[in-house]
């Protein structure tokens, strides 16, 4: 039987937005970030990370420094009462370099997950903060939501980018999913609305 999965966007979804910090020790979840990740894994989804870190490709980081921030969310997910699936991520500047499937706005990472850990991506949710992730979530073949926080500033609403649904933060996300919080309609920034179903099932 397949699995549903939520997959989260680490830096201004997840976590606090600090451009290409590898160091635990300055790593913040955001407001709510415990209550969310238990709320959505007593829901029985998995829960997985898919996070773009260019930082590799220009020389900032290594790969095997990301060791240690999978290994800081892990016991993060722990400490909230989750657990962490998977952490995925993308080393590459631009989503040519190298036939590059996996940066985001492309769904590779999702695609990756799905086939690594039998996951159902009809029945799946993409969290993000900008519409890069949005547009990875619809073309996999989620259903998405969009953190409202103003990381996004372009708001060019192409059909693979508008989300299912608009929330402030995490924790409304993780409410929404749940089935906790009702859907309503949203008017989306550049003034264009998308009718959002109540339905979760």
């Amino acid at each position: 039987m397949h699995s549903r999965a939520v997959f989260l966007d680490k830096d201004g979804t997840l976590v606090q937005d600090v451009p290409y910090n590898v160091e635990p020790g300055l790593i913040r979840p955001v407001d709510g970030a415990w209550e969310s990740l238990r709320l959505l894994q007593a829901t029985g989804f998995q829960l997985i990370v898919v996070s773009n870190q260019s930082g590799i490709a220009r020389g900032y980081f290594t790969e095997e420094d990301l060791l240690a921030v999978e290994g800081w969310l892990r016991a993060t997910f722990e400490a909230a009462g989750a657990s962490l699936t998977a952490f995925y991520y993308c080393p590459h500047i631009h989503k040519s370099e190298d036939n590059c499937h996996c940066r985001k706005p492309k769904p590779g990472m999702l695609y990756r997950a799905a086939q690594e850990h039998d996951i159902d991506l009809a029945s799946s949710w993409m969290i993000g903060d900008i519409l890069d992730d949005i547009e990875a979530g619809n073309r996999a073949g989620c259903r998405t939501v969009l953190i409202h926080n103003h990381h996004e500033t372009e708001w060019d609403l192409a059909p693979w980018r508008q989300p299912d649904f608009l929330v402030n933060d995490l924790i409304s996300a993780a409410r929404l999913i749940s089935g906790s919080a009702s859907a309503l309609q949203w008017n989306l920034p550049n003034g264009s609305e998308k009718q959002r179903s109540t339905r979760y099932d």
